[in-house]
């Protein structure tokens, strides 16, 4: 394919294939363990982005961060000081193993077959990394080395950055290693890593582990084509695939079948250009492609539509395989990307992109095309960008750890993107800029996710009119309706170096022109923000509405406000605010709020405007200080306090079905008088309320309106609780409720407190109405 002209990325970088071979742990006797100080876990207790009830990517993995494992190494952290190791570590904290004999021990929590961990060495004097391994023990024993590199870390310099070391501004610290352990091992296992020799590395620093059950390897479906039987790709990766694997695609497309690339590690130097096919295969601890041109170093491993000048790809899933590369610089006109293209009514499913130059970069126009259940790990740009024109597409329940730039990105450059989602996805660690990002766009929803742990020029959440091609008069600047609702940011915003002060969590920008939108922000947890919690600069941003907003921990202020606007705030809630005054505000009543009611610890009248930028205090658990924040640090205090009002009241509720004009929304309007009545003569009958967050619910009060013409009756209903709307579980098994209007024509129902979202009633039967029924649907957390 020829690529369309580059545009750069305009921004600020390392990645590809380390160990691909997933070998077996062997059958050695038992070792003896080194003579080493006695372990203990020291580090600061702090909310990790992992499993936050209901929102965030559902993940195959179990993980623990090292700080708080068994070790008899040092506990670096917590620092957040751009270029310190502890900065770019998960939670801001890690463990240095620099002795033979160190190590750090986990436990496992469910059973595993196989581990990946996040780790960093030392660079070598000329810049290109070092090669070393570190042992994997299991509960003593069996002794296996595991390769680790830090070849694909370490940049140096300015934007776009190099591979100098005799440049300042060294940062992209860290990689990640994978493994398999041959056999499942039971919760309770203890699994080290251990260091074995200093003599390729004078010192491995740990961040995490993430343990995991991986299937056995996916069958070849029935009548597809394989890349190995019926084409002669190499799966031991000694000779280049590249060739016959796009002879197996092309072969796919022509008859209609699908492609099956089986176990195996496969050299691909080139793009392999995909059009109305599926590509699939073992899974992605099985099917691995990986490579890059020895001689041409822009070209790399990638699966790719064609490019939209030359008609774009559609009708593509890509599915069940990793995409491992060799990249380990930032070059902005390289099309080094796991996928790219234009791909439109196309599915990317299930595949681990690693060591690329970007996850995704998909440049339209192009419709329709979804990224899901996915991992993109250590790239050294974006984690995926819809670039130019891209439309009604989605990037959801796929996590996102240690991109060089943005971690997921939206960017209207010249060409408008238009009803894009962002959905369940987890985004850490992006080394430079944002984790979640639109650049102009209209109708953009960006929701459920989980944000943690940016460290420079840049914030969790960054809606604005940024960069070349962003403008209304092409269509492309913010517009209609943006929603960011139900979204958990940690730790997130940190120093720009280049303005010298801080970015908030979520930030607004009307660089190239003011935006003049609709804006959402509702339902949202800011925990523990390195500087403001919410943030305007560099233009007017208006049509900001913040509803339902819990801000708990900022290292400045709550609002840093450097730019015009109009906002409403209802239901904001602000604690653990650094700065006594929590607004800073230079722009006076240019800036316009609008108060509802709910709101406390955000406001000030008047603001401060001091001309300095304080020093931030930086927190754990919310608490300025640390320590005495959350004594779990596998739970993270994301949850509010328990609340003492009706959590249903005007809350979202859906319905199997109504009569006449007895809506469901009469169930939570918080008026007796009216109610919800399902259709008649239809059992079973049900109406969900969102919660908008898991909430700790242990008791509803059910009620029919309260006037004496309503006889006694028994409805037989049971309860059922999600976090995502899809799969529910029981909370309250099938039974009767008696309504009586002389004692008040309500019941109580008792609840677990299983955290849930969604609350769903199921009514089989009503000995008043051939119908359920309900005036009111209350939920209280006691």
């Amino acid at each position: 394919m020829t690529p369309p002209p580059r545009r750069q990325l305009l921004r600020r970088s390392v990645s590809a294939s380390l160990s691909l071979a997933i070998a077996a742990f062997g059958t050695a006797a038992a070792v003896v363990l080194s003579s080493a100080p006695a372990a203990q876990a020291a580090g600061v207790p702090a909310p990790s982005p992992v499993a936050v009830p209901g929102r965030g990517a559902t993940v195959p993995f179990k993980e623990q961060e090292a700080e708080y494992a068994a070790t008899n190494g040092t506990l670096i952290g917590p620092n957040r000081l751009y270029g310190t190791l502890p900065s770019e570590a998960s939670g801001r904290q890690a463990v240095t193993l620099d002795a033979v004999g160190e190590y750090v021990e986990f436990t496992l929590t469910a059973p595993a077959n196989a581990m990946s961990f996040r780790y960093s060495l030392p660079d070598n004097a000329g810049g290109s990394g070092r090669d070393a391994s570190i042992d994997v023990r299991v509960n003593g024993a069996s002794p296996k080395a595991v390769p680790v590199t830090s070849k694909y870390g370490w940049y140096y310099g300015g934007y776009p950055f190099n591979n100098n070391p005799g440049d300042t501004n060294p940062h992209h610290f860290y990689d990640e290693a994978r493994t398999m352990f041959g056999s499942t091992l039971a919760a309770g296992t203890k699994v080290r890593l251990q260091v074995s020799s200093t003599a390729a590395s004078p010192s491995f620093t740990i961040d995490l582990a993430d343990f995991e059950q991986v299937a056995a390897p996916i069958a070849k479906p029935s009548g597809s084509l394989d890349v190995v039987a019926d084409f002669g790709a190499d799966p031991t990766g000694a000779a280049d695939s590249t060739a016959r694997i796009q002879a197996a695609v092309d072969a796919g497309k022509a008859q209609g079948k699908e492609v099956y690339i089986p176990q195996g590690t496969f050299q691909v130097r080139d793009h392999i250009v995909v059009d109305k096919v599926t590509l699939r295969g073992a899974g992605p601890w099985y099917s691995v492609l990986t490579g890059r041109d020895p001689s041409n170093r822009s070209k790399g491993v990638g699966v790719y539509g064609k490019y939209a000048g030359e008609g774009g790809s559609s009708n593509v899933t890509l599915k069940d395989f990793a995409i491992i590369g060799d990249i380990r610089e930032r070059v902005d006109n390289d099309q080094v990307n796991a996928i790219g293209g234009a791909l439109s009514n196309s599915t990317v499913d299930n595949v681990w992109m690693q060591h690329t130059k970007c996850g995704a970069w998909m440049d339209g126009p192009m419709d329709n095309f979804t990224i899901k259940n996915s991992r993109i790990l250590d790239q050294t740009a974006d984690g995926v960008n819809f670039h130019y024109g891209v439309t009604n597409s989605t990037v959801t329940n796929t996590f996102v750890r240690n991109t060089g730039d943005d971690g997921l990105a939206m960017w209207a450059e010249n060409v408008p993107n238009v009803k894009n989602k962002f959905t369940f996805n987890t985004v850490v660690l992006p080394i430079l800029a944002n984790n979640i990002v639109t650049y102009g766009g209209k109708d953009i929803t960006i929701s459920d996710n989980v944000m943690s742990d940016t460290i420079t020029n840049g914030g969790g959440l960054h809606i604005a009119n940024r960069y070349p091609g962003v403008n209304s008069g092409q269509g492309t600047a913010v517009s209609g309706t943006t929603t960011a609702a139900r979204n958990t940011l940690i730790r997130t915003g940190n120093n720009d170096y280049n303005w010298q002060f801080g970015v908030g969590a979520i930030w607004f920008s009307g660089l190239n022109e003011p935006i003049n939108a609709t804006i959402n922000i509702s339902d949202t947890e800011i925990l523990d923000s390195s500087y403001a919690a919410i943030h305007l600069i560099e233009g007017a941003t208006n049509g900001l509405h913040f509803d339902h907003v819990r801000i708990d921990g900022a290292g400045t202020y709550a609002l840093q406000i450097q730019a015009p606007g109009t906002a409403t705030f209802t239901d904001v809630v602000a604690t653990h605010i650094a700065q006594s005054n929590p607004v800073h505000n230079c722009v006076g009543s240019g800036f316009r709020i609008t108060r509802g009611s709910g709101n406390s610890g955000w406001y000030a009248d008047p603001p401060a405007c001091t001309g300095t930028w304080p020093a931030p205090v930086w927190t754990n658990g919310g608490v300025p200080g640390g320590g005495t924040g959350p004594t779990d640090p596998t739970d993270p205090p994301t949850d509010p306090p328990a609340e003492t009002g009706n959590l249903a009241q005007g809350r979202n509720v859906t319905e199997s079905g109504h009569a006449d004009v007895y809506g469901a929304s009469n169930a939570v309007d918080g008026n007796a008088n009216t109610y919800w009545e399902s259709t008649n003569h239809a059992f079973p009958q049900t109406i969900t309320v969102d919660l908008g967050a898991a909430k700790a619910v242990k008791r509803l009060v059910l009620k029919l309106p309260p006037a004496a013409a309503w006889a006694t009756r028994t409805q037989t209903l049971s309860v059922s609780g999600s976090t995502d709307n899809n799969s529910f579980s029981s909370l309250k098994a099938s039974a009767g409720y008696t309504f009586d209007p002389s004692s008040g024509n309500q019941a109580t129902v008792t609840l677990p407190g299983t955290p849930s979202r969604y609350l769903r009633l199921t009514f089989t039967g009503n000995t008043g109405w051939p119908a359920a029924q309900l005036s009111e649907l209350e939920a209280y957390t006691s």
